[in-house]
């Protein structure tokens, strides 16, 4: 059966449906030795020869679902012309090609999800939907009763206002100032954007939970595998985005429990 070429990078894992789409443009991607650079072409993985970058694509193999403690240091990509190192090779001993959701910035630290499922990698990245992110934030100085109420009710940035975030003091000193703020937004550098937009300098950030997942266990550099319950879940508890128009809500879970469903199936338990 054809499918458009870009489900078919994601379902191979070679990269999540909006990150493929920009390989295809690129004109990296052939179809029976012919290079096709077309948004709605398609191929039948089951005659056609689909390779990227010259290498078969191929949809076998385990699905793997990776919490990784990320250290500040190292490039949330798969490659970096500035030879930077990659949270890529913090992954001893994993075999099946990884990629990350999402991104956290070079001098940022902490939790960060990679896998080769392209499917679950989009839906957890869409924009539509709204899955807490936790930081701890230390910024200089003392945060005042203003700047924490500007960053709960949202903060006019030059990409639009984001929604409101839930902030807290951790602990301070008369230099710092540690911060919890948790949003559901995934902008460019969005909490330090947040910060200094209300006159705050971050000295140092790290994201401690994505959904219900925390850093518990790992230490920095560490990474541990999923459980298929758990990938399941964090597929689940995401939810549309404010705003944006509602379907079917029986229709809407169904797709859930089936979704979830397949990944129970694929997934593999966490490794030891």
């Amino acid at each position: 059966m054809e499918e458009r070429l870009q489900k078919i990078l994601s379902r191979s894992g070679i990269a999540s449906r909006r990150a493929a789409e920009e390989i295809i443009t690129a004109g990296r991607v052939s179809v029976n030795g012919i290079v096709v650079a077309e948004l709605g072409a398609k191929a039948d993985v089951e005659k056609d020869s689909v390779t990227v970058d010259g290498r078969e694509v191929g949809l076998g193999g385990d699905r793997v679902y990776i919490v990784l403690y990320k250290p500040a240091g190292y490039m949330t990509t798969l490659k970096d012309p500035e030879g930077r190192p990659l949270v890529t090779d913090l992954l001893k001993g994993v075999r099946e090609r990884v990629y990350p959701v999402g991104r956290l910035d070079y001098n940022t630290e902490g939790l960060l999800l990679l896998t080769n499922d392209g499917e679950w990698a989009n839906a957890m990245a869409h924009p539509r939907h709204e899955v807490d992110k936790e930081y701890h934030v230390r910024v200089r100085g003392v945060v005042s009763a203003p700047q924490m109420d500007e960053l709960r009710s949202g903060v006019a940035l030059d990409d639009g206002k984001t929604a409101p975030a839930a902030v807290s003091v951790v602990r301070e000193s008369e230099n710092n100032t540690w911060l919890s703020l948790t949003i559901h937004e995934g902008r460019y550098r969005q909490v330090r954007r947040m910060c200094e937009a209300v006159g705050l300098t971050v000295v140092r950030l790290k994201r401690v939970r994505y959904g219900f997942l925390g850093l518990e266990g790992l230490k920095m550099g560490g990474y541990r595998f999923l459980a298929a319950d758990e990938a399941s879940r964090l597929l689940r508890m995401s939810r549309p985005g404010k705003g944006t128009a509602k379907s079917n809500p029986g229709s809407g879970e169904a797709k859930d429990r089936k979704k979830a469903t397949t990944l129970q199936e694929r997934s593999r338990k966490i490794r030891r």
